[in-house]
């Protein structure tokens, strides 16, 4: 799963990235958490790009209530086109996560776990995959809310943990974004990426409160 990532840009990276009108106001996060606000990527009905923040944890429209969502962080790749919480937003609301890099927990001698953060060799910014859902609550007002695709683990995070998000090529970003593309092609996007690009280092377990912030979530130490 992905439970925990970071994005590490004031919107000039992100806007670069993503061909964005304008830059977005974003201010550094190294350590966001479930059921926080996060930036999303998304085509707009008028076919404009737009980034807005949403609710992580994809809360249904047809939900009674907004509990679920601390359920629905992440939607695995190989379902979620059938699952009835997600196959909605699978065909109709495709979106893109920025972020710098995530955080998992590998087990250890003991039964400890080494907090590890993995991010791109050389890519600042990954685009995770992600679908996005407007919930309207009972008092009228509406929760837009996200969930982040996940998939196998590539040979760099098979040793960490036995899921991954999906990273997208620069070049897949339209296909995924594009609502009139046929299903089998867009499921196709939804594999590993690839481990040549991408790197992992253990970082304190001072990332492990949601509570904390700051450069000190990511700095690396000895294993």
């Amino acid at each position: 799963m992905c439970g925990r990532f970071v994005l590490d840009d004031d919107g000039t990276l992100v806007q670069a990235q993503f061909n964005l009108p304008e830059k977005p106001r974003l201010a550094p996060r190294y350590n966001i958490a479930p059921t926080q606000p996060v930036a999303a990527v998304f085509r707009r009905d008028d076919g404009r790009l737009l980034l807005d923040h949403f609710h992580w944890g994809l809360i249904p429209s047809w939900a009674k209530d907004s509990s679920m969502a601390s359920r629905m962080i992440n939607a695995r790749s190989e379902t979620a086109h059938e699952k009835p919480a997600f196959r909605s937003a699978f065909k109709r609301r495709r979106c893109l996560v920025p972020m710098s890099g995530f955080y998992e927990w590998q087990k250890r001698a003991g039964g400890q776990k080494q907090p590890m953060y993995i991010h791109g060799r050389e890519e600042p910014i990954l685009a995770a995959a992600g679908l996005w859902e407007i919930w309207h609550g009972p008092d009228g007002g509406e929760v837009p809310s996200v969930t982040i695709m996940t998939t196998r683990p590539n040979d760099l995070t098979r040793p960490i943990h036995d899921r991954m998000p999906v990273f997208l090529d620069r070049a897949d970003y339209e296909l995924w974004l594009d609502v009139a593309a046929p299903l089998p092609a867009v499921q196709a996007l939804l594999k590993p990426f690839d481990p040549e690009r991408m790197a992992a280092y253990p970082v304190s377990t001072y990332v492990n409160s949601p509570r904390n912030e700051g450069e000190t979530c990511i700095a690396a130490i000895s294993a």
